[in-house]
């Protein structure tokens, strides 16, 4: 009888530690995740600040371009407003279409683009998409790594007790828009 408590008691160990491994797995990957997150975010901020800089130089050489300025400008803060990733990856496509509406804008201006403040913003809007699409590739690896451990068994079980769930993708919805801006002039 002895030795049976004691295997019992070990069983329950082995368990609560097995437990322990699994809060402590997924507790990191939830952070790791929300890391992900957050540098999407910061390279958007960027990404969002420096349009109104974008457009101010446009409009110097396109006045008349007033309808294209303002799709930017509502598409931009349609993207500072998202909050899910479903909307901030829908609010980011409508904003690269509009930005691709403004570079469109900015080729029929050869002295707009000679200007070096126009370069320059050229330059740090094309790092900057580089960056974000970084952070996407970083967020959607740390969301797969993360979905996949609160799908499979038998962490699938304990997960959903721990009010674990799962995190949306940023996804980009079509194939137009899985190209990069292109930035050239």
């Amino acid at each position: 009888m002895n030795t049976f408590l004691w295997v019992i008691l070990i069983v329950v160990a082995l368990l609560i530690l097995w437990l322990i491994g699994v809060f402590n797995g997924l507790i990191r990957l939830r952070n790791r995740t929300d890391e992900a997150a957050s540098d999407i975010d910061v390279q958007l901020k960027r990404r969002h600040d420096l349009i109104p800089n974008l457009v101010e130089t446009i409009k110097g050489y396109a006045k008349h371009e007033s309808q294209t300025f303002e799709k930017v400008t509502a598409a931009r803060t349609a993207a500072m407003g998202a909050t899910s990733m479903a909307d901030k990856g829908q609010a980011e496509n409508m904003l690269t279409g509009a930005l691709k509406s403004l570079f469109a804008v900015a080729e029929s201006y050869p002295e707009l683009k000679a200007s070096a403040n126009f370069a320059k913003l050229q330059d740090e809007l094309s790092d900057t998409e580089n960056k974000v699409q970084a952070a996407r590739r970083f967020y959607n690896g740390n969301v797969r790594d993360f979905n996949t451990k609160l799908q499979v068994f038998p962490t699938n079980t304990f997960a959903g007790m721990l009010h674990f769930t799962k995190y949306e993708f940023f996804a980009v919805e079509n194939e137009a828009e899985r190209k990069n801006v292109e930035v050239k002039f």
